[in-house]
């Protein structure tokens, strides 16, 4: 995992196009462009973002400024989130056990291994969120709660691909629209997948970023199925070494599987 987002502006605008519901596509593109502008947005900047005519975008802007979900500025004529977003948002964390299961655990690994530790929830092969975050003393990655990454990218990719009854075809399409910096080739991805699948944990050396380490670790909520969550432990790889990777390793998949017992999960055996 990483700072940067592949084409997201993009991913929205084709999220709409493909809708078979227009109208609330528009409204949760809309909200997520502006949650992601580090600045207010006019409306010709979302419009042409989303790929929306102007008048339709208006409309729904108007519509989620009347709901407080977004607030208009008069005097600059650009729009940002509103604060209607945190009721929304604290209802769902209060709902989602993972970040307070998981947190102690990231604290741990940060603190120890002077790393950052990602706590992110699977959603199918669409995409990874940001849970919960942890960062060491020295390295911290700027991955806010609420990042959306794609799914099958670095190490989480790999557990996800791994641990879940995906078609071989349908994971090499998604693959090919993936961005590394150094990227593996498809045949090499897929022996990685099996040996993330044979130890319980997977490793991106530098493949996403250059001189970046990335180790993840799968979490289930259940008996069987797919991962719900996983553990993404992120440091240099010089640091990494220095500090002792194969002692991370086996503590990171501790953590894993003791958050799976915490979730009422059952890790299989490796």
């Amino acid at each position: 995992m990483a700072t940067k987002l592949p084409s997201a502006e993009r991913e929205l605008a084709k999220a709409v196009q493909d809708s078979k519901a227009p109208a609330i596509s528009r409204a949760a593109a809309v909200l997520r462009l502006l949650g992601k502008s580090d600045n207010p947005l006019g409306l010709n900047t979302i419009a042409r973002e989303l790929g929306l005519n102007p008048s339709t975008c208006l409309y729904v802007l108007r519509a989620l400024a009347a709901e407080e979900l977004v607030a208009f500025d008069p005097d600059t004529k650009r729009y940002t989130l509103e604060a209607g977003v945190l009721t929304l948002a604290r209802g769902w964390l209060r709902r989602n056990r993972f970040a307070d299961l998981a947190q102690p655990a990231l604290d741990r690994l940060a603190a120890q291994f002077n790393v950052t530790v990602l706590g992110v929830q699977i959603v199918g092969l669409d995409h990874i969120v940001v849970i919960a975050t942890s960062a060491g003393r020295d390295f911290q990655l700027s991955a806010q709660v609420g990042s959306r990454f794609p799914a099958l990218i670095s190490a989480t990719g790999r557990c996800i691909a791994a641990f879940g009854d995906w078609p071989a075809a349908e994971l090499e399409t998604r693959f090919a629209t993936l961005r590394w910096d150094e990227p593996p080739s498809f045949a090499d991805w897929q022996t990685q997948v099996a040996e993330t699948r044979s130890r319980g944990f997977a490793i991106d050396e530098g493949h996403y970023i250059t001189g970046v380490t990335v180790l993840a670790a799968p979490i289930w909520k259940s008996a069987g199925g797919a991962p719900s969550h996983a553990l993404v432990v992120i440091g240099l790889a010089s640091a990494l070494r220095r500090a002792g990777q194969a002692e991370l390793q086996d503590a990171l998949l501790t953590a894993a599987r003791g958050s799976t017992q915490q979730m009422g999960g059952e890790t299989p055996g490796f």
